[in-house]
């Protein structure tokens, strides 16, 4: 039967109707051919020119193992100033921000589930050199980092890829999780995913993956079949203050994650998405009633009208069925 279930990490309502889903091979994608490099690939080796000048490397066999470059068509770009300013109940800016591209290594052909851990490990590195970097611009209040997986999933390159967009605003959706956060230590005095992750191990039917650093569950308000939660076991609040041990730790779970769906549902489109702290002090103590976590959101169902009318999702495979299935996948 239908179920009507609210987070607290998200405070919002999805429905769960496995009635209307489906087994795992009915979301598995048909794999897509090993892709090949082309003179045409701006992040193929070789290929440099075709890109914005070079922001960062890590050094490699051939030149380089991991790249960041400007992204050449940007959301948002370079400004003196925010120059916010109203328009009767409206309100204008310029578009002040940072846009850049990790490519994630010189072979076209292999997602990050893919690459070797040791490669796997630089991509972390680079992107918490990148954040930091953008954490200290003090024009800007949040740095998004994201993964875009397939056509579906939003990637316009086949090349493997990671994107960083630093914004002058603090995006809603990131206010929304952060005050959800802060409410709940005000009124209990306790971490929100502290507490969830005590009663995740305890009731143990959504977890997919633990070991000491980190916990991979199905969270209990899922709003896609076999989305997944990545969380620090110990209480972290901002993700580029990782260890080098965490680091490695992080990379090894990351990939492991993006296997299991891959070895469960084939080439899937999916987003991954970091959520961590805001740049700059306007949330006093947070260090202490955030954080950081990151989620992966395989795109295997159409939003339509009612989600878009409701802002309620609707997820045709229980979170406690998936989490079996991800387990077992290798």
């Amino acid at each position: 039967m239908p179920e009507l279930r609210w987070g607290p990490l998200r405070r919002r309502w999805v429905i769960v109707a496995p009635e209307r889903g489906k087994r795992p091979s009915d979301f598995r994608a048909q794999a897509s051919p090993p892709g090949q490099g082309t003179s045409e690939c701006p992040f193929c080796p070789g290929n440099e020119h075709l890109t914005p000048p070079e922001i960062a490397r890590t050094p490699g066999p051939g030149g380089w193992a991991v790249r960041v470059v400007p992204n050449k068509f940007p959301a948002l770009s370079d400004y003196p100033d925010l120059g916010l300013e109203g328009q009767g109940v409206f309100r204008k800016a310029n578009g002040l921000g940072a846009h850049e591209v990790v490519i994630d290594s010189p072979d076209h052909a292999r997602d990050l589930d893919r690459l070797p851990l040791e490669q796997v490990r630089l991509v972390v590195d680079m992107y918490i050199a990148r954040l930091q970097a953008l954490y200290s611009d003090g024009r800007f209040r949040y740095v998004q980092l994201f993964k875009n997986h397939g056509r579906e999933g939003g990637a316009s390159l086949a090349h493997p890829h990671t994107q960083i967009i630093a914004t002058s605003v603090l995006p809603s959706e990131v206010e929304w999780r952060l005050a959800a956060a802060r409410d709940h230590h005000a009124a209990t005095g306790r971490c929100l995913l502290c507490e969830m992750m005590e009663e995740e191990l305890s009731a143990q039917v959504r977890v997919v993956e633990e070991d000491d650093q980190f916990l991979v569950l199905s969270p209990y308000d899922t709003r896609f079949p076999f989305e997944l939660l990545i969380v620090p076991r110990e209480h972290a609040h901002d993700f580029p203050a990782l260890s080098g041990e965490e680091r490695a730790s992080f990379a090894g779970v990351l990939k492991r994650s993006l296997a299991r769906l891959s070895s469960l549902l084939g080439d899937v489109p999916y987003n991954f998405v970091l959520h961590t702290s805001p740049c700059g002090g306007d949330w006093p103590g947070i260090e202490g009633w955030y954080h950081w976590h990151l989620e992966i959101i395989p795109r295997l169902t159409k939003l339509a009208g009612f989600e878009w009318g409701t802002g309620m999702f609707i997820n045709p495979m229980s979170p406690e069925a998936a989490a079996e299935h991800l387990r077992t996948a290798v």
